[in-house]
């Protein structure tokens, strides 16, 4: 399962999948259904055509291509994508981002870049479409909390956007944070949070392939509500991970603050990789339900990693994933 497509002559025998290994992996994808937050899935299959074009709601993302990396499970409906989301700066409900964020104002946007990097500075979200518009690629990532979704986001790893930077030897994390603007997002008129909303990567994490800064979804650029114009895409990790409206990225030394964690640390912990054995104080993690899969429906078994477990085990290489959780 490749994110970044590479040239035969650029890949590597040891990086070669064997047949059984590749079997293997498909059984185990096909098997469990995760999640990751904001998203839900849908059994109705969906074309092609359907996710490269878009819906035809918001402006099409140019030059894209396709990944090889995609689950098994069918693709949400762009209707439950939009109007099913955690968005506390437009109103705690799962209904209202979609109702309440046509306040936000996505152009012209900054992001700043600082701390430990050679090259801190300012780099706006124009200059970001246009230096990654033909490297643009639609990846089909599973989401989890206690429901589930399956979203073509579009997007690039967000290592080619760090590495623009810089970041030294003792950028041992990366920091982000979403606007503070109490008239654009009047959910931040509300003590829920402690504002502005922020959240943490170790660097490692942060410059894997999969995580991605994503622009768009369904081929089109990100509705407000799903975190317009830039948000944080790491796909083992529980939702609230992925912080959304990015206005500043930073490097630091040491581990960075993350709205959820300073809010609750018993519940929610630094890494909050999906772990279906550590639950959740008030409520069991074994299992999630699946958005768009009918009134009806059982709960799917939450997968560990969130089925990724493949890809990233290896950054937790010797780590209790209970106590770091």
């Amino acid at each position: 399962m490749l994110v970044k497509i590479r040239k035969a002559s650029d890949v590597r025998p040891s990086e070669i999948t064997s047949q059984s290994a590749y079997m293997k992996r498909r059984q185990f994808l096909k098997a469990g259904v995760s999640a990751f937050a904001g998203l839900g899935l849908a059994r109705a299959g969906i074309s092609e055509a359907a996710i490269q074009q878009g819906p035809g709601r918001l402006e099409k993302i140019p030059g894209i291509r396709e990944t090889d990396y995609r689950p098994q499970e069918a693709i949400t409906e762009y209707e439950h994508i939009t109007t099913y989301n955690n968005f506390y700066e437009f109103g705690t409900g799962k209904s209202d981002p979609h109702r309440n964020a046509g306040t936000l104002r996505t152009r012209p946007w900054t992001v700043v870049v600082d701390g430990e990097c050679e090259a801190p500075g300012e780099i706006g979200i124009e200059e970001i479409l246009s230096g990654f518009t033909q490297e643009e690629r639609i990846y089909r990532f599973r989401c989890v909390e206690a429901w589930s979704m399956v979203i073509p986001w579009v997007g690039v790893p967000l290592a080619d956007l760090l590495k623009r930077f810089k970041p030294t030897s003792d950028a041992r994390y990366v920091a982000f944070e979403t606007l503070h603007d109490t008239e654009q997002m009047p959910g931040q008129k509300l003590p829920v949070l402690e504002w502005p909303y922020r959240e943490g990567l170790r660097i490692d994490e942060a410059m894997h392939p999969l995580t991605l800064m994503a622009t768009g979804l369904y081929g089109e650029v990100l509705p407000n509500q799903n975190g317009a114009p830039l948000r944080l895409v790491v796909p083992w990790k529980y939702g609230f991970k992925s912080i959304k409206s990015i206005v500043r990225i930073s490097f630091t030394k040491r581990q960075p603050d993350a709205t959820w964690n300073m809010q609750n640390p018993r519940e929610y912990g630094f890494y909050s990789n999906v772990n279906p054995d550590v639950d959740h104080p008030r409520w069991s993690q074994k299992s999630h339900r699946v958005i768009g899969a009918g009134l009806f429906a059982g709960k799917e078994e939450t997968q560990l990693f969130n089925g990724y477990g493949e890809e990233v085990a290896g950054l937790y290489a010797g780590m209790d994933l209970r106590k770091e959780f």
